[in-house]
């Protein structure tokens, strides 16, 4: 028998629903957003509760995935895709400087894969495709396929004490207020809230939150709900919520 080849048959074991219905307005970083929820359900050859036995006992979990939204360009010539490159610009240094591609956490790189620490709520096993794991603090955008999951260990994973280069801290929040016209008095508290944090997290381009341009509209989906809001200074105001 011919021996498989781990790194060609890699392939996901799932695909995660999340509230955010597109690339804009998905927080930076897992966290940021305590509200974000996502549902992880394998696929049917990874259904299998036994594979999950013991992962109740932990509080969060890293989840390897796809960057599957990335639309890297083809070389027309070979119809293979593009080179990668070894510099990017990362947002939070406002899309004008330049690191090396390994420093940063860009989607764009030599494989599509990242890594998010999410919280582990709850593993549902009354749903028809159960077992589905419910996380909350998600950075992903629906649909997002996994590759692997592992339970998060604090004595080896957490260091306060490590250097975070360009990114020592987490960014200021904008400070989020509603218009009367969006009418949030009719949404769920949770969805409320979700939003407002959301958008406090300020998912505009590093390179537009130095610039005072309050006529500016921004929009994003949120649980189906287009959002449209605009930026004076660190207030941010909600300007209209339609499903």
């Amino acid at each position: 028998m011919a021996d498989i080849d781990p790194i060609t048959t890699i392939s996901p074991i799932g695909k995660l629903r999340t509230c955010y219905g597109e690339k804009f307005g998905v927080p930076r970083q897992p966290g940021l957003v305590e509200e974000a929820w996502g549902e992880l359900t394998f696929e049917p050859a990874y259904r299998n509760a036994d594979a999950l036995r013991g992962l109740e006992g932990f509080s969060h979990l890293w989840l390897i995935f796809l960057f599957h939204q990335n639309h890297v360009a083809k070389n027309p010539s070979t119809n293979s895709a593009a080179t990668w490159k070894p510099l990017v610009r990362p947002p939070r240094l406002g899309g004008n400087d330049k690191i090396g591609v390994f420093a940063s956490r860009s989607p764009f790189r030599p494989n599509p894969l990242g890594m998010s620490c999410v919280k582990l709520e709850s593993i549902d096993i009354t749903h028809p495709d159960s077992p589905i794991l419910k996380l909350s603090g998600i950075d992903l955008v629906d649909g997002t396929p996994i590759i692997d999951i592992k339970p998060y260990l604090p004595y080896a994973d957490a260091l306060p004490h490590a250097v975070g280069g360009f990114a020592p801290e987490a960014p200021a929040k904008l400070r989020v207020i509603w218009d009367e016209r969006a009418h949030s008095e009719n949404l769920p508290a949770s969805l409320r809230q979700l939003i407002e944090s959301t958008i406090a997290a300020d998912p505009r381009p590093a390179y537009q939150q130095g610039n005072q341009a309050p006529e500016r509209e921004y929009g994003c989906l949120i649980e189906g709900y287009n959002i449209r809001w605009s930026v004076d200074g660190d207030v941010a105001t909600i300007l209209s919520c339609n499903c």
